[in-house]
C-alpha cells in the first residue's frame, strides 16, 4: 500500500519536537512582540496596570493569529510556518491616533482596517505576477539586512539610551551566545543541531545569571492566571480619518506579508501562489480585527523568525502552530511570559546575528539563480537594495516627511519592493513579462 509523501511544511513532528522547536520560535520573537504595547503605552501615558493588560492581550492574540495563519480554515491562513506578532509599521499611526482621538479610536480604526484588509485580499494577491526571481531575491536580501539594527540593539543591551548600552559585558555575552550556537550547529546534526538557537539562548542565559546580568523578580510578582477582557478600555469608536490612516498602514503591512510569504515559500520549498497570498492577507485582516476587539493591534508575520527556519531547516507549520499555542498560554499565565522575558537581550542579539544573516543568505541564493550577464538585472538589484536599506541606514533621512508619506518612506521593505517592481517592469519588458515570471515562480 503506497502512501503519499507529506511535504515538510505539512509534516506533524513528535510532541517533544513540536514543543522545543516552537519554544525556540517564541524566544526569538518575544522581545519584538512586547515592544509595541510597551512603546504605545508609554507614549499615551497609560498606567503600569494598563500596559501589563496590553502585553497579556498582545501575547494571547499573537498566539491566536499564529494559529490562524499556520493551521488555517476555509480561505483564511497561508498554511505556512509564519509566526504572527504586532506590526511595528502600525505603531506610529496608532500613537498619532491615540494622542489625537483617544485609545478607543485606535481600536476602532484597527478593527475597521482589518475588515478592509479582508475585502482587499483578492485584489492585492494579484500583484504576485510582479514578483519574478530578481524582485524576490532583492526583497529577501533587503529583509535580512534591514533586521540587523534590531540585532545590534539587542546585542548592546536593548535600550540605546541606557548608560550601559554597548558595555563590554553585553558584547561578550552576545559573543558567547554566538559561539555556543555555532558550535552546536556545526558539531551536531538532526534534532540537537536544529535546536542550536534554543541551546544558545539557554546557555547564554545561564552565563548571564552566573554574572548577575539577568533577574527573575518579575516572575515572582507576575500573576498565575489573568484573562484580558474584550473592549477593556471601552467600546471601540469609528471615525473616518483614523480608519484611513490605519488602512494605509495595513497596505504597507500587506506588502511586507508578500515579502515574508515569498521568503518562507522559498525556504520551505513550497512556492507562494496567488491563492496563498490572498489567504495570508485574509488571516492578517481577521487577526487584526480580533486584536482591536481584545485590546491589541494589527498583525503580520515576524521576519525575525524567517532566519530561524533557514538555520534550523525545520519547515513544519505545526512547529510554528505550537509556538502560537505557547503564546496563548503566556497570555493566560503571566508567570510563564515573565520567565521567558528574563532572557537577556544581549543573548537574543547573539542569536539574531546568526539568524538574520541566514535570511540575507536566502536572498543571495535566490539572486544566484538570476541571469546578470547581458541583462539589466544587476542595476535592478543594485538600486532596489540600496533604496530598501536607506531607512535603516539613516532613519533621520525622512524625518521631514509627514503623515502618510512618512509611513511609507519608513518601511525599507516597502520601498525596496516598489523600486524593484518598477525597475523590472521598465527595464525588462522584452525579456520576461510579469505573467511569465509568475509562472516560473510557481513551477
Amino acid at each position: 500500500m503506497s502512501h503519499k509523501r507529506v511535504h515538510p511544511v505539512d509534516e506533524i513532528l513528535p510532541l517533544r519536537q513540536l514543543f522545543t522547536f516552537g519554544l525556540q520560535h517564541v524566544l526569538v520573537m518575544y522581545a519584538g512582540a512586547v515592544a509595541v504595547p510597551l512603546i504605545l503605552g508609554s507614549a499615551l501615558g497609560l498606567t503600569s496596570a494598563q500596559v501589563v493588560m496590553l502585553i497579556n492581550a498582545n501575547l494571547l492574540t499573537s498566539g491566536i493569529a499564529t494559529l490562524i495563519q499556520t493551521l488555517g480554515f476555509w480561505r483564511f491562513g497561508a498554511r505556512l510556518p509564519m509566526i504572527q506578532g504586532c506590526s511595528f509599521i502600525a505603531l506610529a499611526p496608532m500613537i498619532m491616533i491615540g494622542k489625537e482621538f483617544g485609545l478607543t479610536e485606535v481600536f476602532g480604526a484597527v478593527i475597521a482596517a482589518g475588515a478592509i484588509t479582508i475585502a482587499l485580499a483578492p485584489v492585492f494577491s494579484r500583484l504576485l505576477r510582479f514578483f519574478p526571481p530578481v524582485v524576490i531575491g532583492s526583497l529577501i536580501t533587503i529583509i535580512g539586512i534591514s533586521l540587523m539594527p534590531a540585532a545590534a540593539i539587542w546585542l548592546g543591551g536593548g535600550n540605546p539610551s541606557a548608560e550601559n548600552f554597548g558595555a563590554p559585558a553585553n558584547l561578550l555575552l552576545g559573543l558567547a551566545t554566538v559561539t555556543v550556537t555555532l558550535v552546536i550547529y556545526a558539531k551536531f546534526s538532526g534534532f540537537i543541531g536544529n535546536l542550536s538557537v534554543l541551546i544558545g539562548l539557554f546557555v547564554g542565559s545561564l552565563i548571564a545569571a552566573a554574572f548577575g546580568m539577568t533577574h527573575f523578580a518579575q516572575v515572582g510578582s507576575a500573576a498565575w492566571f489573568e484573562l484580558s477582557p474584550p473592549m477593556a478600555f471601552g467600546a471601540p469608536q469609528f471615525s473616518l480619518m483614523p480608519i484611513l490612516v490605519m488602512t494605509l498602514a495595513m497596505l504597507v503591512i500587506m506588502a511586507e506579508t508578500t515579502g515574508n510569504c515569498l521568503a518562507i515559500g522559498k525556504l520551505t520549498g513550497k512556492p507562494t501562489t496567488q491563492c496563498t497570498l490572498g489567504d495570508a492577507f485574509r488571516a492578517d485582516g481577521l487577526s487584526t480585527m480580533l486584536g482591536g476587539l481584545f485590546n491589541s493591534f494589527p498583525y503580520n508575520a515576524f521576519t525575525q523568525n524567517t532566519g530561524l527556519i533557514a538555520l534550523s531547516n525545520v519547515r513544519s507549520r505545526f512547529v510554528v502552530a505550537a509556538a502560537g499555542a505557547i503564546m496563548v498560554l503566556m497570555g493566560l499565565f503571566p508567570k510563564l511570559g515573565a520567565l521567558i522575558a528574563a532572557v537577556p537581550t544581549p543573548v537574543l542579539g547573539g542569536c539574531a546575528i546568526v539568524m538574520f544573516g541566514m535570511t540575507t543568505v536566502a536572498g543571495i541564493q535566490e539572486l544566484s539563480r538570476v541571469t546578470f550577464e547581458g541583462t539589466r538585472n544587476g542595476i535592478i538589484v543594485a538600486v532596489s537594495v540600496s533604496v530598501g536599506v536607506l531607512p535603516m541606514s539613516y532613519p533621520a533621512l525622512f524625518e521631514h516627511a509627514g503623515g502618510a508619506l512618512k509611513l511609507v518612506l519608513e518601511s525599507g521593505i516597502f520601498l525596496g519592493a516598489i523600486t524593484a517592481i518598477v525597475l523590472n517592469v521598465l527595464l525588462n519588458p522584452q525579456a520576461r513579462g510579469p505573467l511569465a515570471a509568475a509562472a516560473e515562480l510557481n513551477d
